[in-house]
């Protein structure tokens, strides 16, 4: 993470020059770790985020837009009642470490003037936010540590406010170091000076042209680079770059208006969302394959009774012998006896017998176990046909989960999922308002190519292929689809025209690469006219028959206009 004592400089130095004495308006807490505040300052809103999570830990000004609890938290209500109001009296950092700190001015309840400070305290897995008095007691922290807990000190109401241990120093005490030529030259600066990351030192190193040996000249040259930094850091003159996957303050003397604060809404904004999508994803997932891990065991099951029903005739056979040869066998309790089968050539069948009843209840016995086998037959074949379609169905959402590209593509498949598995008084409810959603049926966003003059449509999961090739596409236009194996509905739009082969061929190429073969390298795809589309009755989203289909052998490819 790049967040280190030179990136909250800037930042502070940026807020310095937009938010000082602004007036706190509104505070939320759109998350357990982030509290947002309004500002009003020099006519104009600003949105200042907080954010104490080990993974985005960061203070910059924000554009993004958060949904809020509907009952705020404990700690946004403190803040609410003591810093509604307040002035930002000033805005600034301590010993070049990773501690936002925000002054304000206000009244008490007896109109007397009254000094408070919020304290932002970036550091991992242990940051913070306080608010303390004017005597440096904390008032209450989002995060409460407790020294008979293995804290260093105490972060509860009433306690002290105590500054976070640090060893290092700042960079502008270098040359009073000894170097240690055992060490890198990353390694020495990181472990002796504060506010520096191991990657803006890749990236400084890197810039001077010169080793990461630490020597005399190697030394002086990067400490002197971190100087000037900091000197622009001051003037405003710096901006936030990427850089090995994530970002670094570079001087920049035509540096735009808060552009590092700007940048760093971006950067942590698409950061979160990024760990936001892949953790609705995966939960997603995790639902749908335990629910196919669920239906494959009891198809396992509905196989082993298959096997069972695979010797119905056998049973059927054992009783007739038995009944038929009945006068030869002795009437004593045997456990197995040899019968011809006049039905093949009089070849000796060895029957087994249950030695606790009569030879003619052992034929009973089959019978009964035929007949009972025989009815079990249709409705267990009936049982995984089923079961069959609903694996497949789920699998193909499984396809759709893996090709989402964004949390709104997740929620749709969400819609979908809640959907196929609602109970029965849901469904009733669901017909209730059939009427109200039918009007935004159609409204979806298809994945959308133009190749060689014609429009091609890509539906992005179950339901939008449904939309697109039941109520979107004219029964006159070209449906493709992978052959005998998930994929989306793609719809060439024809207009009335039709289309060259080189067009279908692209068309089927594009169809190829938006389904689960889009790592083979020759993909059979089907397409036929939109009007040969059917949906079965009672047909899960997504789940068609089509006829008069043509075939084509094509390689996945992601065409362009």
């Amino acid at each position: 993470m790049a967040f280190d004592g030179l990136v909250l400089n800037s930042v502070v130095q940026e807020l310095k020059n937009t938010l000082m004495n602004g007036k706190i308006q509104k505070i939320y807490q759109p998350s357990s770790d982030e509290i947002l505040f309004s500002i009003y300052a020099n006519n104009l809103s600003y949105a200042l985020t907080c954010n104490s999570s080990s993974n985005f830990y960061s203070v910059h000004l924000t554009t993004s837009k958060k949904e809020n609890p509907l009952v705020a938290p404990n700690f946004c209500m403190l803040l609410r009642k003591h810093l509604m109001g307040y002035k930002i009296t000033n805005i600034s950092t301590i010993n070049n470490e990773r501690i936002f700190v925000m002054e304000l001015a206000g009244n008490d309840d007896d109109y007397k003037p009254i000094t408070k400070k919020l304290i932002v305290e970036l550091m991992g897995k242990h940051s913070n936010i306080l608010l303390v008095n004017s005597e440096n007691i904390i008032i209450d922290s989002l995060k409460h540590f407790h020294i008979s807990d293995g804290a260093y000190r105490d972060t509860i109401p009433n306690a002290k406010y105590i500054l976070p241990i640090s060893n290092k120093i700042n960079i502008s005490c270098y040359k009073e170091l000894n170097l240690n030529e055992n060490n890198s030259l990353t390694e020495f600066f990181t472990e002796h000076f504060s506010g520096i990351s191991k990657n803006f030192i890749s990236y400084s190193i890197e810039y001077l042209g010169i080793t990461n040996i630490l020597n005399i000249n190697n030394y002086n040259t990067l400490a002197k680079y971190i100087l000037d930094i900091e000197d622009a850091i001051l003037q405003c003159k710096v901006s936030a770059e990427y850089y090995n996957n994530d970002y670094v303050l570079i001087m920049n003397n035509n540096a735009k208006t808060l552009q590092v604060n700007l940048f760093l809404d971006d950067y942590y904004t698409k950061k979160e969302r990024s760990e936001q999508f892949l953790s609705y994803r995966n939960q997603l997932l995790q639902f749908i394959l335990a629910k196919v891990k669920k239906l494959s065991k009891k198809l396992n099951a509905i196989d082993e009774k298959l096997k069972e029903c695979e010797n119905t005739e056998k049973y059927k056979l054992y009783g007739e012998l038995i009944t038929s040869y009945l006068y030869k066998i002795p009437d004593k309790h045997i456990s197995q006896i040899e019968l011809n089968n006049y039905y093949n050539n009089n070849d000796i069948v060895s029957i087994p017998l249950d030695i606790s009843i009569s030879p003619a209840e052992n034929a009973k016995r089959y019978f009964k176990k035929y007949h009972k086998l025989k009815n079990a037959l249709s409705i267990v074949q009936s049982q995984k046909n089923e079961l069959e379609k609903e694996i497949d169905y789920l699998e193909s959402i499984v396809y759709e989960i893996q090709s989402a590209k964004s949390i709104n593509d997740l929620d749709e498949i969400y819609d979908e999922i809640e959907d196929s598995f609602s109970n029965s008084q849901k469904q009733k409810n669901k017909k209730q308002v059939k009427k109200k959603k039918a009007k935004n049926e159609t409204k979806i966003d298809p994945i959308i190519y133009n190749i060689d003059g014609f429009k091609i449509l890509v539906g992005k999961n179950n339901k939008q292929n449904d939309i697109l090739t039941f109520k979107m596409a004219s029964k006159e236009d070209l449906w493709f689809h992978v052959k005998d194996i998930h994929g989306s509905h793609v719809i060439l739009v024809t207009n009335g025209s039709m289309p060259s082969q080189e067009v279908i061929n692209k068309c089927a190429s594009i169809t190829a690469y938006h389904s689960k073969a889009i790592q083979s390298s020759n993909v059979s795809v089907d397409y036929t006219l939109v009007k040969y589309v059917k949906k079965p009755k009672l047909a899960k989203h997504g789940m068609v028959i089509y006829t008069n289909q043509k075939t084509i052998t094509v390689k996945p490819k992601k065409e362009t206009s």
